[in-house]
């Protein structure tokens, strides 16, 4: 569809549920096509660098962390966005992670985690002094979840104030706002989640504006209906 890096749903850095059925799907990368990237998730540090090293035995090419998750079940124990409030801990998941493993390592945040205490400058800048080797940043605090419009202004600080790769995420639904992101904020790359959610075309088609400057075609209604039947039989046949 014209994605340049997909990376995997987000697994546990904790051991005791690597064995689930829920995780060994996530694991399980049987014919997949392109980069590998794996993204973990978790608050300690030497339980991070573990999962890395485990994943990249498993064939991870590239290890993503994620500082970005908002759910409460993953902030409660201190992993996703709910790290942004603690640096040095920030600082000790990435020296960890960079350190265990000998494929890339790329890392996922919000601005911060309230409006009060936007620290994704500082965070990037330590992400950078440690071995991460692009930054991927959602245009939100945490407190803010997905609500109110993506701060481009504070992504564009960031990219000011790094030489990694950034990636700009947040309200990215057509064309023209993947266009507009990349000239306001200077990004390197942008990130699509939920502007992907019934429209997987979204990636070629910004591929297509962005090399020719003109609008792609939107895909026919055959099409629509092949891949949507493809998709269906896909995930029945993987999850049963």
């Amino acid at each position: 569809m014209g994605a340049g890096l997909v990376v995997s749903e987000m697994l546990s850095s904790n051991p005791s549920v690597w064995n689930t059925q829920k995780s060994q799907l996530r694991m399980n990368h049987e014919g997949e096509s392109g980069i590998r990237s794996v993204q973990i998730a978790g608050s300690e540090p030497e339980l991070m660098a573990q999962a890395a090293q485990f994943n990249v035995d498993n064939g991870a090419q590239i290890i993503d962390i994620n500082m970005g998750c908002p759910a409460k079940k993953v902030n409660k124990k201190l992993a996703g966005s709910a790290l942004l409030q603690q640096p040095k801990l920030v600082e000790d998941i990435v020296k960890a992670v960079v350190n265990a493993v000998d494929v890339p390592v790329t890392l996922k945040i919000r601005t911060g985690w309230d409006t009060d205490n936007r620290n994704g400058v500082q965070i990037a800048q330590i992400a950078q002094a440690n071995g991460i080797q692009s930054l991927a940043v959602h245009g939100r605090t945490r407190a803010c979840m997905y609500k109110g419009k993506a701060e481009y202004d504070t992504i564009r600080r960031i990219k000011n104030c790094i030489d990694i790769p950034v990636i700009a995420n947040g309200d990215i639904l057509t064309v023209d706002d993947a266009v507009n992101v990349l000239k306001v904020t200077g990004a390197d790359g942008v990130m699509i989640g939920r502007g992907a959610q019934g429209n997987p075309w979204i990636f070629r088609e910004i591929n297509h504006y962005l090399a020719t400057g003109e609008y792609l075609s939107k895909p026919s209604l055959s099409e629509i209906l092949s891949v949507l039947t493809q998709h269906v039989r896909n995930v029945q046949a993987f999850y049963g």
